[in-house]
């Protein structure tokens, strides 16, 4: 991983700082008690021997009374991996019945997430809650890091190369040789450091169908209420042609497949952008400038 940033593991609460500061903040979520502390003998009592998670009903036990959650059972082939025994489809309903009992922190308590939960409610508190990790927003490979902003974007520097610039407005210019050879391929991904967030500028060639294009869009490093408060604009020219996009950035949250394939940015077909690059067709070359604005409330 990257330096700088927070990971988190789950039911342990074990958070290790590499030393980025992120802005965490607290919540109160409904079903939920805030910054209080919850038994972590039982912690343990309910963390499954092979995957080290919290287990939810149905809890398995062997006849040896070694625990299992109801995923690792199959992945084990029904055989504890404790004993040898055959695990069977006994189950622990003693340990179910202290699990509906008791209350466990978010999974993201490392995040800046206080709350103590309802053992049923955690798992619908942490699909939505504001602390979890973010995505890796690199599109040119499946990147499976995952972390606070701060970690993110110390990530994207280090890891993949990205380009980071200061301030809201920016000019590029495209050039690739041979732009008939279109691979659905990522070709650009730079962050944009403006009002104190991180920006996320992709531009890609693809085929849309069996039309070869190029597509243009920006998207916000955190969440779709912060994203709502801003606007941009994007306008890809040359040969005295333009056009001209103007849009939200979208949240990181929403995958780069999401936002691509629904066509949520400024669109140029490979003819078109060909004749904007002027000459024989045979280098694309395009001029892409934008600018970040954050709407009046």
């Amino acid at each position: 991983m990257a330096p700088g940033g927070n990971v988190c593991e789950d039911v342990t609460e074990s958070c290790t700082d590499y030393g980025v500061k992120g802005s965490l903040r607290s919540c109160g979520s409904a079903g939920g008690r805030l910054g209080m502390t919850s038994n972590s003998g039982v912690h343990e009592l309910l963390k499954c021997p092979v995957c080290v998670t919290v287990m939810y009903p149905p809890i398995h036990q062997c006849p040896n009374g070694h625990t299992i959650c109801v995923v690792c059972k199959t992945k084990v082939q029904n055989v504890c991996p404790m004993c040898r025994e055959e695990l069977g489809n006994i189950r622990c309903l003693a340990l179910e019945k202290v699990a509906e009992s008791i209350e466990l922190p978010c999974k993201y308590s490392c995040y800046g997430c206080q709350d103590i939960l309802p053992y049923h409610s955690r798992i619908r508190h942490e699909k939505n809650c504001k602390h979890r990790g973010y995505n890796c927003p690199y599109a040119g490979v499946e990147c499976p890091v995952t972390g606070n902003i701060p970690f993110i974007v110390a990530h994207l520097k280090a890891d993949h190369n990205v380009d980071m610039h200061d301030g809201c407005s920016f000019n590029h210019r495209y050039v690739k040789p041979n732009p008939h050879e279109i691979e659905n391929a990522t070709w650009m991904l730079t962050v944009f450091n403006c009002f104190g967030y991180q920006f996320c500028l992709h531009f890609e060639a693809f085929h849309l169908g069996t039309t070869p294009v190029y597509m243009a869009f920006l998207r916000f490093m955190g969440d779709e209420n912060e994203a709502n408060k801003f606007s941009y604009s994007l306008e890809v020219g040359g040969n005295g042609r333009k056009m001209k996009w103007q849009g939200i950035p979208r949240s990181i949250r929403d995958s780069h497949k999401t936002v691509r394939d629904s066509l949520d940015g400024l669109i140029i077909t490979r003819n078109v952008a060909l004749f904007f690059s002027g000459g024989d067709g045979q280098e694309l070359k395009l001029k892409v400038s934008g600018r970040i604005w954050k709407e009046q409330c």
